[in-house]
């Protein structure tokens, strides 16, 4: 099976001295629906940047697909959708138009790009909305758009930062289910969220970073099993989901 994500010792530091990563390697198997997880400033988004090639890394390798995102910056980018934590598209605009635009960088005819950016729309649940100015859609409608917009040049690696933030539960539910749906035909997902419940139920692998480094990684099943005296119950109050438990083992300052 091809890797779709190889990381190898990839480290980052700041102008200001901030150490963001620390020596991360991990890799994400073509058609994986893969968790990246991370208390706030863990080093989750500086990994999506230097991918995504929006953030310069310090040292180490990234490729994708086998294209180094130094060495072979075009290739590397073009098999990549990012879905990005802020909403960041034009909201005088309309939707139909944002899809359709974000296929031009990508040297998509019109004639290709406008029926596959209704699909897409359509199959997000924006049917109705795709013309009309983006900034009549609710927040979890903002979202769907940000993912048919990453999605409109047929990525083969789509990346996910907080993509469900603010989203209702019956919006993400639906959301997962389209975007499941893609996972199994052959996309390649990396996931980043706070709901670490969707990531237990939704991805097959796992990464937990914390302080810019690896703490835990593998099948989700085999992380679960390999911290399972996290979800010990202890008479201490409160216990999460089994997920929710090995990430504050594995995160907690104590």
């Amino acid at each position: 099976m091809a890797t779709a994500l190889s990381i190898k010792d990839l480290k980052k530091e700041y102008g200001n001295g901030t150490v963001a990563l620390r020596g991360v390697s991990l890799e994400i198997p073509e058609g994986d629906f893969f968790a990246l997880l991370g208390p706030n400033g863990a080093g989750k988004t500086t990994i999506i940047g230097i991918t995504a090639g929006l953030v310069n890394k310090s040292s180490g390798t990234v490729s994708v697909f086998g294209s180094d995102i130094n060495t072979d910056p075009e290739i590397a980018k073009t098999n990549i959708g990012l879905v990005g934590q802020e909403i960041n598209f034009n909201p005088f605009e309309k939707p139909l138009d944002i899809v359709v635009n974000q296929a031009g960088y990508y040297g998509i005819p019109r004639s290709i790009a406008i029926p596959r950016a209704k699909q897409i729309l359509t199959d997000l649940g924006l049917a109705d909305k795709m013309d009309k100015n983006a900034m009549s859609l609710s927040g979890g409608m903002k979202r769907r758009l940000m993912i048919a917009r990453a999605l409109v040049n047929e990525p083969r690696f789509l990346i996910l930062d907080e993509p469900t933030a603010g989203v209702d539960v019956e919006l993400r539910r639906g959301m997962w289910e389209y975007l499941t749906g893609l996972s199994k035909k052959g996309l390649t997902i990396l996931l980043t969220t706070h709901y670490l419940e969707e990531a237990e139920q939704l991805c097959k692998h796992v990464a937990i970073i914390n302080k810019g480094e690896i703490v835990e990684q593998g099948s989700m099943e085999d992380v679960l099993k390999r911290n399972e005296s996290a979800h010990a119950a202890d008479g201490s109050g409160f216990r999460g989901g089994r997920l929710e438990e090995v990430f504050l083992k594995l995160t907690s300052d104590k």
